[in-house]
């Protein structure tokens, strides 16, 4: 019915891809660790892949102070929602970038999208299950002086980055 060799590379196609996305979701790669994490009372859950030694950002804008937000910066590709897309609702502000996402049911703010890194994730490292994390480095970050810290900042800029 079909061309064999066009159905022959469609399958190994097909089982390729079955296998990288297995050994991708399963497995270390670049260094990087598998963690998860989520809310408070378990309705979201998320699995994030990034260094075991985190590098937290604590930043003093006027969310992330109330907030006491600290979170580490991911790529979006290195992040997966596991479930809970219905429990979560998103805050906006200001310039409406970040987009401050937290759980319905318990009010807590495991990740989000931060207005420096849209292509990104900002992940709060106490959401994170236990015995992934090695170690934690704490870098402040001048929110409250939003523009001028992100000229200066030479290490945030590029944290959503492949």
């Amino acid at each position: 019915d079909g061309d064999p060799v066009i159905f022959f590379i469609a399958s190994c196609t097909f089982f390729i891809t079955i296998i990288i996305k297995y050994y991708l979701s399963n497995f270390e790669y670049q260094g990087l660790v598998k963690h998860t994490g989520g809310c408070h009372c378990g309705a979201v859950r998320f699995e994030v892949w990034a260094s075991a030694d985190l590098h937290i950002f604590d930043c003093n804008c006027s969310i992330c102070k109330k907030k006491q937000n600290r979170h580490f910066i991911v790529p979006a590709s290195r992040f997966k929602l596991l479930k809970g897309a219905e429990h979560i609702t998103t805050y906006t502000f200001n310039t409406h970038k970040a987009q401050h996402t937290f759980c319905k049911r318990c009010g807590v703010q495991s990740f989000y999208t931060p207005r420096s890194n849209p292509g990104g994730f900002g992940i709060a490292p106490h959401c994170l299950d236990e015995g992934t994390v090695q170690s934690m480095v704490t870098e402040e970050f001048n929110g409250s002086d939003w523009e001028k810290a992100m000229k200066e900042n030479k290490t945030i800029k590029n944290m959503s980055k492949e």
